[in-house]
């Protein structure tokens, strides 16, 4: 069974970067097919998928956070990094690693709420 764990900082000053990682156990992210993601959710809105790397390291992101986002991976630790540039109070949001394994749902981490303030 596939788990995901987000890590990185809680808090985050505006204008800064950004970054959180995802501990991928119980399956290997170079799988064929597999599909790593980010996705989130500020408070009292939706979902918003950012981005991914899929399983030979390509990468796509959301047309509106693209210029903004940079996702890659470690291999040796299995894990896959987001980093999201300048952000403001408004990238407030509980921040989800999803995997995907030929586009059917894999797993779904925790969560973690990062928050934007000064």
């Amino acid at each position: 069974q596939v788990q995901l764990q987000e890590s990185g900082p809680g808090l985050v000053k505006p204008s800064q970067t950004l970054s959180l990682t995802c501990t991928v156990s119980g399956g290997s992210i170079t799988t064929n097919y597999y599909y790593c993601n980010w996705i989130r959710q500020p408070p009292g809105k939706g979902l918003e998928w950012m981005g991914a790397i899929t399983y030979s390291g390509s990468t796509y992101y959301s047309p509106s956070l693209k210029s903004r986002t940079s996702i890659s991976r470690d291999t040796s630790k299995n894990q896959f990094t987001l980093q999201l540039s300048s952000v403001t109070p408004e990238d407030t949001a509980v921040y989800y690693c999803v995997t995907f394994r030929q586009n059917v749902l894999d797993a779904w981490g925790q969560g973690t709420l990062v928050t934007v303030s000064s």
